[in-house]
């Protein structure tokens, strides 16, 4: 297993241009993570010449970029928003190639009120197959999630609900799209993690290591100290012969100690179980 984070808690900052991404990645390597992932609503300058100096800096802190995460919403009423959102995806795969990102984290789509279940799942299927398509050759992996809401949307994601997030993942089997599978929202939203994950496990390549306070609405706490049942998620991976990235979203918002302590957490437990699997 290696570490990245994606340092959710200093999202403002980052996103501003207060922070400089630079800053984030020497930070990372002091605190001993093996690479970083980024948010691309932090990187303004998606020029050529911009990502190629954003990317020396990142190496020139010895770190690699692991994943960028992206917000493709594939559920918009309008067809031309949708091929509009495949687009934007295409573009944002070119940003990710760039700056040597294996990852990138895609999503279903908003959940619109007005959008039903079966139109929702099938226009999520479609433009994730689309990108999918499209990006033949980038070198990114696709990697779709058991998503949430992020700050930059409206709603919440349409495959918050579990039953809906197994339906477009089982519609996108076969394309290449691999699974970031998100635990603290599985804990949050499905009555049983562990059996979600189960359901995707061959195809899962990342791990967002989260954690929520509550059940039925993610509340960001620390890693370790929610209702995640890591030992039990993380046993199933470990015997499941998984050893890949497990990328933190560090959301406690108490800076650097809560990502050491995020970090701390994930390797002490990720030990545990490859002990208890002999």
């Amino acid at each position: 297993m290696k570490l990245s984070c994606l340092p959710v808690s200093f999202f403002a900052e980052l996103a501003a241009g207060r922070m400089p991404i630079a800053e984030w990645a020497q930070m990372a390597a002091r605190l001993g993570l093996d690479g970083i992932d980024l948010s691309i609503a932090w990187i303004a300058d998606r020029s050529p010449a911009g990502l190629a100096a954003l990317r020396r800096q990142i190496e020139d802190a010895h770190m690699r970029v692991v994943m960028l995460t992206s917000y493709t919403d594939f559920t918009h009423p309008d067809p031309a928003e949708r091929a509009r959102a495949v687009a934007d995806g295409e573009a944002i795969v070119g940003v990710a190639a760039a700056l040597g990102a294996e990852l990138l984290r895609v999503t279903a789509g908003q959940g619109r009120p007005e959008v039903g279940r079966d139109e929702g799942i099938a226009w999520a299927v479609a433009g994730l197959r689309n990108l999918a398509e499209r990006t033949v050759g980038s070198g990114v992996t696709l990697a779709y999630e058991n998503h949430s809401k992020p700050g930059v949307w409206t709603y919440t994601d349409f495959c918050e609900p579990p039953d809906i997030f197994r339906e477009i993942a089982a519609g996108v089997e076969g394309t290449g799209i691999g699974i970031n599978f998100d635990v603290g929202n599985a804990a949050t939203f499905s009555d049983d993690p562990v059996a979600l994950l189960d359901a995707v496990l061959p195809r899962v390549v990342s791990i967002h290591a989260s954690d929520s306070a509550t059940r039925g609405k993610l509340k960001h706490v620390l890693l370790g100290t929610g209702i995640t049942p890591y030992p039990a998620l993380f046993g199933r991976l470990v015997r499941g012969g998984w050893d890949r990235w497990i990328c933190m979203e560090e959301a406690s918002y108490q800076g650097v100690p809560g990502i050491a302590a995020a970090a701390k957490f994930v390797r002490a437990t990720w030990a545990a179980a490859q002990a208890a699997a002999g």
